[in-house]
């Protein structure tokens, strides 16, 4: 197996769907779907099942997905002490979620023109670890959401977002304007696994224990909504399907767009990366 395969695999396990796969990893999917039904070949098991609407984990392909982030993890952290011990110009940078909020594109291009040297390394991540492998000193600094446990680390405020429940768009609260948590008080909400940090599962959850599906990626929440009716929260502002609504919460407090990085780390090029995100998020 590959690190590239494995990698491969990760993306279409939290994605659930080929395509979108496809577009995270910047390739189009007939050689994406090849090399998945190549590693079921290798490993003689069944990872995925196939359907129109997208694509389910098989038992082995749950074995295989958290095995395979535990690989990819090494696998990152060898390259980390490498290329610390080679002293090469380089900047590990943790990302939150799918990546796709424009301050992201503004502060990507405002770094490499500043700093067109250094070599600038991503490491995108679930929503059960919201600080992007800081604590794991898997990256540098870490673009994410608070909050989180912030022990022995350093947070940025850079922008807050209102923040709104998701729901079918064929669910009658959709219709409504504005909600409060204590109207959603009888629904089912989409879960982090066991393990995730108490604060942002808390967050997440409207302040209040929870029951419902059990859910890591941004796709996996919105497949939550879809096929079960589950509801969640999320920031405004996000594009949705068009089967999906988001009505803004009265009473949720917003959520925070944070840089973080180890406390104590006098990296220069981390000092650069958070002058030029505080730039590039600013409203």
């Amino acid at each position: 197996m590959e690190l590239r395969t494995l990698r491969y695999f990760v993306a279409v396990a939290e994605e659930l769907h080929f395509g979108r796969a496809a577009t995270r990893l910047h390739m189009s999917q007939p050689p994406l779907s090849r090399a998945i039904k190549q590693l079921e070949a290798d490993l003689g098991a069944l990872l995925l099942t196939r359907a129109p609407t997208g694509v389910a984990l098989t038992p082995a392909g749950t074995v295989l997905l958290d095995e395979a982030r535990a690989l990819l993890d090494h696998a990152d952290r060898v390259r980390l002490r490498v290329g610390a011990a080679a002293g090469a110009a380089a900047l590990t940078v943790g990302i939150l979620g799918d990546g796709t909020d424009p301050g992201t594109a503004r502060l990507a291009a405002a770094y490499r023109r500043n700093h067109p040297a250094v070599d600038i390394r991503i490491r995108e991540t679930d929503l059960t670890d919201p600080t992007c492998g800081l604590h794991a000193g898997l990256v540098d600094v870490a673009l994410t959401r608070a909050p989180f446990d912030e022990t022995a680390l350093t947070v940025r405020t850079l922008r807050t977002d209102p923040v709104g429940v998701v729901l079918r768009a064929d669910d009658p609260m959709a219709r409504r304007d504005r909600l409060r948590l204590a109207d959603l008080g009888d629904r089912h909400w989409f879960q982090f696994p066991r393990g995730t940090d108490p604060a942002w599962q808390a967050y997440w959850n409207g302040g209040t224990p929870r029951e419902g599906p059990v859910v890591r990626a941004v796709q996996e929440c919105r497949q939550a909504v879809l096929w079960n009716a589950t509801i969640g929260l999320a920031p405004l502002g996000h594009d949705l399907p068009a089967d999906l609504a988001v009505v803004p919460l009265a009473d949720m407090p917003p959520s925070r767009v944070v840089a973080a990085w180890n406390e104590g780390d006098t990296n220069p090029l981390i000092r650069s990366f958070v002058a030029i995100a505080t730039a590039a998020y600013r409203p």
